[in-house]
């Protein structure tokens, strides 16, 4: 059966980005890197993985969400290079004009789309593949759905199952909101519980299970409701508002004439020669 292709947009939208120079610039002397290096991993996926369809879930940077208002230190100290934030808004367009479905509310990140896309598949017993460098987004895997996560640029992706996760983090995937509160996650500036490294993150839920059933014992109590902060963070929300889902075939002559729109014809000539029968 054919997957359902989730993929996170910011994180390789960013990755796109540093991968590639900085001199490439569409018409006008405006930068296109990100939009380039975008489009080409994008198309590398669909004849890769040849899905049933396709969802870009995105973060709306403008507004904050309910995690930023909980916790005044999350994701703080992060700087975008003002030539990267001009192509952000661009990529959801392109997205769009290519017929495939975009994820993207206020109060919401990129990741919630992810888990809201990846219950829909469920519903309809699709297998699901979730692009992403996020590693929250490992709490998503199970037998139907496979973590597909850069190792190198965007040029290579690790699969990502059960398996994996508990390799890599010896906890179950429905674990790893209650890992990240104890370990900690240093990208999004959640301190975790004091002197809980990985290890011991792990060690604590294989002895209880849960936070929830550590903190009922006693554990950490001076931080009990920080902690439940820090899981509540780390929990992706499925409920994120995503449109209903249908099989897609990809809009190639649409998206090429978007992107000549743009000034970027090479790109748009590309797409173009996608769209002419074989």
């Amino acid at each position: 059966m054919k997957p359902l292709l989730v993929i996170d947009g910011d994180s390789l939208a960013h990755r796109a980005y540093h991968a590639l120079p900085k001199t490439i610039k569409r018409a006008g002397g405006r930068p296109s890197g990100a939009i380039v290096g975008f489009t080409n991993f994008l198309t590398r996926l669909w004849d890769a993985e040849e899905p049933c369809a396709v969802v870009v879930g995105w973060d709306t940077l403008e507004i904050p969400t309910y995690r930023h208002e909980a916790f005044e230190g999350y994701q703080s100290g992060r700087v975008f290079d003002p030539a990267l934030l001009e192509q952000l808004p661009l990529l959801p367009e392109l997205v769009q004009a290519l017929g495939f479905t975009v994820g993207k509310a206020p109060g919401y990140e990129a990741d919630d789309f992810l888990a809201a896309a990846v219950a829909a598949a469920k519903e309809k017993r699709w297998p699901a593949l979730v692009v992403t460098s996020d590693r929250d987004s490992f709490q998503l895997a199970s037998r139907t759905v496979t973590i597909l996560t850069p190792t190198r640029g965007v040029s290579e992706l690790a699969r990502i199952g059960p398996d994996e996760v508990r390799e890599r983090y010896d906890v179950e995937p429905k674990q790893v909101p209650d890992f990240i509160a104890l370990r900690g996650d240093p990208s999004d500036k959640l301190p975790g519980a004091p002197g809980i490294g990985p290890k011991g993150a792990a060690q604590l839920l294989r002895e209880y299970g849960t936070l929830e059933r550590a903190l009922k014992a006693g554990r950490f109590a001076p931080i009990a409701e920080d902690l439940r902060l820090y899981r509540r963070i780390a929990t992706l929300d499925a409920s994120a508002p995503l449109s209903p889902l249908e099989r897609q075939s990809p809009l190639w002559a649409e998206a090429s004439r978007l992107l000549s729109d743009w000034g970027m014809n090479q790109m748009a000539e590309r797409l173009a020669a996608r769209a002419e029968p074989k």
